[in-house]
């Protein structure tokens, strides 16, 4: 799968999953570590459970699976990274304290909403 295919696909199953806030960086122009970046928030442990379990399950039925996952449930921070996409599930204050939307500002962005998946026809 190409990593904006991949990227557009995590974004839907965190949507799915009804992640806070998604957003789709693209950090090809500005370094070598990784594609794109997806960013969401969760409001409870059992969510981004919910969320990781729901991008494993789904992703490695399509022969995808995380190269590395960091953090445990309780933590602020879970990440998957896919290499060429790199999954960020954060609690509120711990993704308004790392800033990587800041940090990585030169990245076109893309703010994903209801509507977004509702035009491609959910």
């Amino acid at each position: 799968m190409e990593s904006q295919e991949l990227a557009r696909r995590v974004a839907r199953l965190i949507w799915e999953k009804k992640g806070i806030d998604p957003v789709i960086m693209d950090l090809r122009q500005l370094t070598s570590i990784t594609d794109f970046f997806v960013i969401c928030s969760v409001d409870s442990d059992p969510q981004a459970r919910a969320i990781m379990d729901h991008l494993e399950e789904q992703l490695s039925g399509e022969a995808v699976r995380p190269w590395h996952v960091e953090g445990s449930i309780g933590s602020k921070w879970l990440l998957l990274d896919f290499v060429d996409v790199v999954v960020h599930i954060f609690r509120p204050e711990a993704r308004n304290f790392y800033g990587l939307e800041r940090l990585w500002g030169d990245a076109p962005m893309e703010e994903l909403t209801d509507q977004t998946f509702s035009q491609q026809g959910s």
